[in-house]
């Protein structure tokens, strides 16, 4: 077959062969019937061949169009097959996760580099929410910190949250000598979300009657951080997800002693479709970057 014989008219020719029909194979290939009629005859041209007989009202295979046919359909069906995996192979795909600004900031997006690496055919949509209390956008996937189980149908465990007191470096040096009475004469900071924090924490260490000075309380965890960091007083501050923090040296703990809470970090699955493969893909990354124990989902419910 010469070189230059064009693939648009094997491509005719194949889908006439089929039908027996130039008006029927311009529906199937969206052309009009002159322009198939026009494919078909430089092809003809091309191999120097008769492909087909025209009659007044049909059009037959002659018996070298047949062969002929009969040669390359399957040719030209296994090339269909190879260029259409081909482009499922490079065909962007798109997860989208949601999950608490803090968790993005300090755990997520400093990782991110290792998911664009391993998965750069895969688009990663992230929302981010501020509080509890707002409602996030419908996403694939959730992380989510909660004081309970979720009832998805596909959730998993990542790390539970305890709480430090912390202060910056200089504030530390100032303070922590003066044991836990400090914290009755400098300001008191915690996310609005656990008013009653320092008592909690006042408590769980043994330290009755307490009362704070002044307790300030802020809509982000970023925000709890970053006041404690310019010196306003003294922060409770999440671990192990604040870790970096302290890492830096951006804060101290002013105190050993942690209040454990009931809050968990769980990544929650909304879309179950088993085709989509770049959910699992998604998932089997986060357990793999921040899980702290077993990968085994929290339930499978009916």
């Amino acid at each position: 077959m010469p070189m230059h014989t064009p693939m648009r008219g094997l491509r005719c020719f194949c889908v006439a062969a089929d039908c027996l029909s130039f008006k029927e194979t311009a529906k199937r290939l969206y052309l009009t019937p002159s322009a198939v009629s026009h494919q078909i005859k430089q092809l003809e041209d091309n191999l120097n061949l008769q492909l087909f007989e025209r009659q007044t009202r049909a059009i037959v295979l002659t018996e070298t169009g047949k062969r002929f046919y009969q040669a390359i359909e399957p040719l030209m069906h296994q090339l269909a097959m190879t260029i259409g995996e081909f482009s499922q192979a490079q065909r962007m795909l798109e997860v989208s996760i949601s999950m608490p600004e803090f968790f993005a900031s300090e755990l997520f997006v400093p990782r991110l580099i290792g998911w664009s690496e391993q998965y750069p055919n895969i688009n990663l949509k992230l929302e981010t929410v501020k509080s509890r209390r707002e409602s996030p956008k419908y996403t694939d996937l959730s992380i989510i910190l909660s004081g309970k189980t979720p009832t998805e149908i596909v959730a998993y465990d990542l790390f539970p949250i305890s709480y430090v007191p912390a202060c910056n470096t200089q504030q530390y040096h100032k303070w922590h000598s003066k044991g836990y009475r400090v914290l009755e004469q400098v300001p008191l900071i915690l996310h609005q979300a656990r008013p009653h924090a320092w008592h909690q924490w006042a408590e769980h260490v043994g330290y009755h009657n307490f009362q704070p000075k002044q307790i300030i309380q802020l809509d982000s965890m970023f925000s709890v951080a970053r006041a404690a960091q310019q010196g306003l007083g003294v922060a409770l501050i999440p671990l192990p997800i604040s870790n970096g923090w302290f890492t830096n040296g951006s804060l101290q703990r002013l105190f050993e002693q942690e209040l454990l809470s009931r809050d968990r970090y769980y990544l929650v699955r909304h879309d179950n479709d088993p085709a989509r493969d770049e959910i699992q893909l998604l998932i089997d990354w986060v357990l793999q970057s921040f899980l702290l124990k077993s990968s085994n989902p929290l339930a499978t419910l009916a």
